[in-house]
Parts: structure tokens; sequence; C-alpha cells
């Protein structure tokens, strides 16, 4: 019963084939700034990262347990 009171759809129009990407030259200048964004880039996202010294598995060296004596006791 719902069928008769729904509108009938159109057909679809044809695909249109995509257009061909502009072929840019890009000079060495441009790729020269580009480049130190991108180092920029990789050293923002590094951040405090690479400040730390230890490894994921703790500090491997061996710990000083031994305390200093003074001097002359």
């Amino acid at each position: 019963m719902g069928s008769l009171f729904r509108p009938k759809m159109p057909p679809l129009p044809p695909v249109q084939p995509l257009p061909e990407p502009p072929k840019a030259e890009v000079s060495q200048e441009e790729k020269d700034r580009i480049a130190a964004e991108q180092r920029a880039m990789e050293r923002r996202r590094k951040g405090r990262k690479s400040t730390i010294l230890t490894s994921p598995l703790g500090v491997e060296e061996e710990a000083e347990t031994e305390k200093k004596t003074l001097l002359g006791s």
C-alpha cells in the first residue's frame, strides 16, 4: 500500500570522468622551503620526547649504592 504514494526516482545522471590534475613544476627554492617546513614540523612533534634520557625499560646503568665517607674519620 505504501508504494502507491511514493514518487518515482528520476534516473541518475551519467558519471563524468575526472579532469587531469595540473602538472606544476616545482622550483628548487620551493622544494627547499617545503623540506625546511617538514624538518621544523618533525622537530616540533618530537617536543620533550627528545629530552628523556631513559628507555622504556628504565635506567640500565648500575646505581651508586655506596655512601661516601668523610675524610679523616
